[in-house]
């Protein structure tokens, strides 16, 4: 048998078929796609992907059910039934393929993918897609789009409706980068494609297409909100009361817990939450959860994660160790504050993973006389921070020595 034909055999086999499908409707799928559909004797998928694909659906046309369900029931519940799910663009982009994903074996589906919105906004403007940012904000908080905002970068970002473009406007000219190039493009390969550009502080338009994408070139200005890529970022960037782990301490902190994709941070008395902030903007898949007992510390760090563009960080506000109960496991944990509360650092120790790290900062006696005990019993590495800054007396200057910090270092081995 012929390699396409033993292919072709296989994705017969399969019983759900994935069919990624645009605004030109059926004339913008292959023959198997179009046989997917055809073939099924149920298709799925959104009211718009059902309408354009209805000339071809022999079976039952049955639309998602709202709200959406994410362990995908219905669509599980047919196994070894032909069955047929629509998808915008590349189902696997920010699509349903990745939901399907977590509940049926790749084994078990064949999927027939189009053009993803970021492919079709860099065809359009011509713009190297590995050169890009992407970002959606479908569903998703506008403030993900602020760690991608640095002068002279192009971003494609993914919408939820006629709203986002002038939301997205309004949050870029509040940060200083109203100066940007806002080009939105609307219905992508449909008999309605359209594609408009105006600068960001001059956003306008209200007859925007539910279904669009925005290309932003992004122009800052003077006093534009850039956060650096590197760990340690100003302190006058976060809002605090004082209670925060300095920049400088803050760095060697974040350079000692060595964020690794995709891991997830306790930061036990996070403050303002800068610990946790920087870990999340090290990588988008980072995670971090802060504890933080008071409760007026606690919304601030919730507003810092918001202005930083990591919204997801979890703010659990009680105390430790009691906050601790129940929490995921974490790769990583951080203890700038309550240490020497007992039980806090058996705790922290108890629940992290084999291989995880554990920093813990002391500025106080009683705090740093846990931290000898601890290094004596447990080993790690133990060091001392000392800096000092600039400060005026009288008519001159001279150097100001901060408080110092005692920093320890722990791997917890298997």
């Amino acid at each position: 048998m012929p390699p396409e034909s033993a292919e072709r055999a296989l994705n017969q086999s399969r019983w759900l078929s994935i069919v990624g499908i645009g605004e030109e409707g059926l004339k913008g799928l292959g023959e198997d796609a179009r046989a997917a559909v055809s073939s099924a004797s149920v298709v799925f998928g959104g009211r718009r992907h059902l309408e354009l694909a209805a000339a071809a659906i022999s079976g039952e046309a049955r639309p998602w059910p709202t709200p959406f369900d994410a362990a995908m029931l219905d669509v599980v519940t047919l196994r070894g039934q032909k069955v047929c799910v629509l998808s915008s663009g590349d189902p696997f982009l920010f699509g349903v393929g990745a939901t399907l994903s977590r509940h049926v074996p790749a084994e078990e589906f064949v999927t027939y993918p189009a053009p993803s919105a970021f492919s079709l906004v860099a065809s359009r403007l011509g713009w190297p897609l590995q050169e890009i940012e992407t970002v959606s904000l479908h569903g998703r908080p506008l403030d993900l789009i602020r760690p991608l905002l640095h002068p002279g970068r192009r971003i494609i970002a993914l919408t939820s409706d006629e709203k986002g473009p002038a939301e997205l406007a309004a949050l870029l000219t509040k940060a200083g980068f109203g100066r940007s190039r806002m080009t939105v493009l609307e219905a992508l390969g449909g008999e309605t494609e359209r594609v408009r550009s105006a600068r960001a502080n001059e956003f306008a338009w209200q007859d925007i297409n539910v279904l669009n994408v925005v290309a932003v070139e992004v122009a800052a200005e003077a006093d534009a909100r850039i956060l650096p890529r590197a760990f340690g970022l100003d302190d006058a960037l976060f809002e605090h009361d004082g209670q925060i782990t300095k920049r400088e301490v803050r760095a060697l902190t974040l350079s000692a817990l060595a964020p690794r994709r995709g891991e997830l941070l306790w930061d036990i008395g996070a403050g303002s939450g800068s610990i946790s902030i920087e870990w999340m903007l090290a990588d988008p898949s980072m995670r971090a959860i802060a504890i933080e007992a008071n409760a007026e510390r606690a919304a601030r760090a919730e507003r810092n994660a918001s202005a930083f563009g990591v919204p997801g960080l979890h703010v659990v506000e009680r105390k430790a160790p009691d906050a601790l109960n129940g929490l995921p496991a974490p790769d990583a944990v951080f203890i700038g504050g309550g240490g020497s509360e007992s039980g806090v650092l058996d705790a922290a120790i108890g629940s992290l993973k084999p291989g995880g790290r554990l920093v813990a900062n002391a500025v106080t006696l009683e705090m740093e006389t846990v931290l000898l005990g601890i290094h004596a019993r447990l080993g790690g590495n133990l060091i001392r921070i000392d800096v000092s800054r600039v400060a005026p007396i009288g008519a001159m200057h001279g150097w100001k020595p901060a408080m110092p910090v005692t920093q320890w270092t722990w791997i917890k081995q298997g």
